[in-house]
């Protein structure tokens, strides 16, 4: 997006760009999404309810393409260690209310804004480099799960993102269905099996307990903390006001929208969300400008929910691994090339640096590391 472009910011529109940048994002949704439902064992309705819910009010509200994420933290502890660390489904509805309740507070006290304010530009500019290079590199490691339909995704994609990124999305989405149906031939059996039945929302927080909240907040909302201000707030923040200057927005506005989502995916039985900087890349490169990006893509979420909720693993077949792979590859160089280092003094470059090669490893741990060098590289008062 070219400055010119940026200040033009147009209505809510509905466009090609939009329906194609809608989907820039499934690389982080999707394997998250169908690991809490299948491994962690939520249900289905709660978590594709909740997103879609989200999504919309997000469009609506910050009016360009602004993500509604998994947290990433929550979701791999829980997916990975949720056996051996007794994590159950109402363990993560207690990470999302004391997460919602913890960015809420920060939020509407203005103490989320001025932790914000602490961080300088070399540590938000190692933040958004590392986050796009850790999503490049994963973006090849789903390619590489099936090498020749990996670099056929890749090579059409490039192809045709050049002259028009919204094409490239759809004609990427297109390969991989019909890829996904030639090699399993069970899957379009599967898709005509599949029945709508109704579903309405409902009250999920009935079974909370002390366990669930000790669990919830200890293991998951916890070390979720760092991640959540180093990219959902601050980096995403940043990213938003360099692509959309003309509706800038603050720290605390992210913080407050953090907070009262997840609090309502609490009470609907979803997971806890967050807004990443990662995301609002993606939906830009693939062509979105407006918030009718988010508001497709929670549109579809939510009648796959209402109707189709006992049937979504099926659905998530449709978009084979390297095809989720690139979407990740780009999404992440969308971000990597705006990051700036021009009037940066050469201390400043290794605070970058350190940044950047910390949130390869883990955003949050990164966000502590640039932070203290930040201040122990400062300038001598003379």
């Amino acid at each position: 997006m070219t400055p010119e472009e940026s200040l033009r910011l147009p209505r809510i529109r509905y466009n090609l760009g939009e329906w194609a940048g809608a989907f820039g994002d499934l690389g982080t949704l999707i394997p998250f999404v169908a690991g809490y439902i299948v491994i962690a064992g939520m249900d289905a309705f709660g978590v594709l309810f909740s997103f879609g819910l989200a999504l919309i009010l997000a469009g609506l509200f910050y009016r360009v393409p602004f993500p509604v994420q998994p947290m990433k933290a929550i979701g791999a502890i829980a997916t990975t260690q949720g056996a051996s660390l007794a994590i159950t489904p109402a363990a993560i509805g207690a990470a999302g209310l004391v997460t919602g309740l913890l960015w809420l507070v920060l939020g509407l006290t203005g103490l989320g804004q001025k932790m914000a304010r602490l961080v300088s530009r070399p540590v938000i500019g190692g933040l958004i480099l590392g986050l796009g290079a850790s999503l490049m590199l994963q973006g090849f490691r789903l390619l590489a799960t099936q090498w020749v339909l990996g670099l056929a995704a890749l090579a059409l994609t490039g192809l045709l993102i050049r002259r028009s990124p919204a094409v490239a999305m759809l004609a990427l989405l297109a390969f991989g269905i019909g890829a996904a149906l030639w090699l399993d031939p069970t899957l379009g059996e599967a898709l005509a099996a599949m029945e709508p039945a109704l579903r309405l929302p409902a009250f999920a927080l009935g079974a909370l307990d002390g366990q669930a909240f000790v669990v919830g907040a200890l293991l998951l909302a916890l070390p979720q903390a760092p991640l959540t201000l180093g990219n959902a707030v601050v980096a995403i923040t940043h990213e938003h006001n360099r692509l959309f200057p003309a509706r800038p927005i603050g720290e605390r506005t992210v913080s407050v929208s953090t907070g009262l989502m997840n609090l309502g995916a609490a009470t609907l039985g979803g997971v806890p969300m967050c807004h990443g900087a990662g995301g609002l890349a993606g939906h830009v490169r693939f062509g979105a400008r407006t918030g009718g990006a988010v508001i497709i893509l929670g549109a579809l979420l939510l009648g796959l929910a209402l109707f189709y909720s006992g049937s979504v693993t099926t659905v998530f077949r449709l978009f084979p691994t390297p095809v989720l792979g690139v979407i990740l590859l780009y999404a992440g160089f969308e971000l990597v090339r705006g990051v700036r280092i021009a009037g940066m003094r050469r201390a400043e470059h290794g605070v970058l640096a350190a940044t950047a090669v910390t949130a390869l490893w883990h955003v949050g741990l990164a966000f502590v590391v640039g932070l203290a060098l930040q201040y122990l590289l400062r300038p001598a008062k003379t």
